[in-house]
């Protein structure tokens, strides 16, 4: 019986029952990567370490959650003895000596780290074109991109080479992924999972959360990424529920906002179509739809642009050659080494970024720029707020189109930037969203966008399920077949 495609709900019943044993799974998976090795999805791989686990774990059988379990780690989490590289050539040499929570969360509830995804360098894009380890495949199409920064992990899932694996979202980086990939990914509340050990662009946007084929599964995997953790001091000291409890509770009587400053007649007329037939479906399951204002949400984009920049910029200048990282050869003094290291580590993207957010922290912009994008931020969150009165959770269109060709956006960063149209606001408001597939464009997947209110997790994922439950289209695979 082949794994692709299977869930980790399939899959932990297939080891229960001895329909494969573990160290089957993980050579299978191994084989699923060299066979699809055009994708790209991967920068280092862990086959030695996982084998070795998956022949203890059928030693020793573990009753934890994800026992044997295969999971890629997106490669900005640390992971101790293995190369994390971020998907730049500054830290193409860096192998950390320990794991970031996240990590450590999942391997002690008995998942196998499979290896580490490839990504947008440093996570700053949304199409995995700006890796230096090369752009990752969309399983639905060796021309198309499979959106970013999260792209390896989303390919990796998509390809039904491992059931779930791990991203993060500063801007919409599971989310944008997984809606071009036909993939389910959430973004949690911000504090939700820690941080810590997850390498920084954005510090107060950045969010880990799970990427996986169904709600479902992402429920699984959230029940034991999330932790407080005292190392990371945005880490949330809430209670953490079990995010499976309630997947299956009716939401009839729902409340579902559609946002009104959303002009969807600019979209392309099929993906409205869909979303319209999304709307309808969740009609048929008793939801009702209230019409909510979030009248600064138009300026979600320049605010985050601000915002994000300038926290990247401060993160990266640790990467100056003398600790860790590259340093370059030779250099003829301490000024050389910072410029040529720097210049010759970092991408053009991760550069633009750099400077954009260094002129905006600059004497004289601060004001004008930084402060003001902040103040901003506070306005979108408050209407959040103000809306969340009304509804139980809010819904758009999670991109403003199916996967496009790589290459066909790279030399006009404004509408690469603008990919993010609808997954940002979440992120400046530090709020959980999730995307899933809920129909195809020109036979490519496209995603809906769900938001919630704070730490509400579990109202989200029970909504996705409701709607998974009842349509296919998160069974959909790129060879064309329906895997039930």
């Amino acid at each position: 019986m082949s794994i692709q495609y299977k869930t980790i709900k399939e899959l932990s019943i297939m080891l229960k029952n001895n329909d494969i044993s573990n160290k089957e799974l993980i050579t299978e998976t191994y084989s699923l990567i060299k066979s699809n090795s055009h994708l790209n999805a991967f920068i280092t791989l862990n086959e030695d370490d996982a084998i070795k686990k998956a022949e203890d774990l059928d030693k020793n059988i573990s009753s934890a959650s994800l026992a044997g379990i295969p999971i890629a780690q997106k490669d900005l989490f640390c992971t101790k003895d293995l190369r994390t590289t971020c998907g730049s050539n500054m830290l193409s040499n860096f192998i950390p000596p320990y794991s970031a929570t996240v990590i450590e969360n999942l391997e002690n509830a008995g998942c196998i780290s499979i290896g580490k995804t490839n990504m947008d360098e440093f996570a700053m894009g949304s199409s995995n074109e700006t890796s230096f380890f090369g752009n990752v495949v969309n399983p639905w199409g060796n021309d198309l991109v499979p959106g970013g920064s999260s792209g390896g992990s989303a390919a990796a899932v998509a390809a039904g080479i491992v059931p779930a694996a791990t991203g993060t979202d500063t801007g919409g980086s599971i989310r944008q992924p997984a809606s071009l990939c036909g993939i389910t990914g959430l973004k949690p509340t911000y504090g939700r999972i820690s941080r810590w050990g997850m390498i920084a662009f954005a510090s107060s946007l950045d969010q880990a959360g799970p990427m996986a084929r169904t709600a479902e599964d992402c429920a699984i995997m959230l029940n034991e990424m999330c932790s407080h953790d005292t190392k990371d001091t945005t880490s949330l000291d809430e209670e953490i529920p079990d995010f499976t409890s309630d997947l299956s509770t009716s939401i009839k009587g729902l409340k579902i906002g559609i946002v009104k400053e959303f002009d969807l007649s600019m979209l392309d007329t099929n993906v409205v179509k869909v979303f319209e037939e999304s709307k309808k479906h969740y009609e048929s399951l008793g939801a009702e739809f209230v019409e909510i204002s979030l009248p600064n949400i138009s300026l979600s984009v320049p605010t985050y642009y601000v915002v994000a920049p300038a926290e990247c910029s401060s993160n990266l200048s640790r990467f100056d050659g003398v600790k860790f990282g590259k340093r370059c050869e030779d250099p003829k003094n301490l000024e050389d080494l910072y410029i040529r290291s720097r210049s010759e580590g970092f991408g053009d993207e991760v550069k633009r970024r750099i400077l954009i957010g260094s002129y905006v922290l600059s004497a004289g912009f601060y004001d004008a720029y930084y402060k003001k994008a902040q103040q901003v931020r506070r306005l979108i969150k408050n209407d959040f707020d103000s809306a969340f009165d009304k509804v139980d959770v809010i819904m758009s269109p999670t991109t403003r189109g199916a996967a496009f060709s790589a290459g066909s956006k790279g030399d006009d960063p404004i509408q690469m930037y603008l990919e993010d149209l609808f997954t940002i606001p979440a992120n400046l408001a530090g709020l959980p969203a999730l995307s899933i597939p809920n129909g195809m464009v020109d036979n490519k997947p496209i995603g809906l966008q769900l938001i919630g209110n704070f730490l509400q997790e579990s109202k989200l994922l029970q909504v996705a399920h409701n709607f998974q439950i009842s349509t296919d289209w998160h069974l959909k695979t790129p060879n064309g077949e329906i895997n039930k």
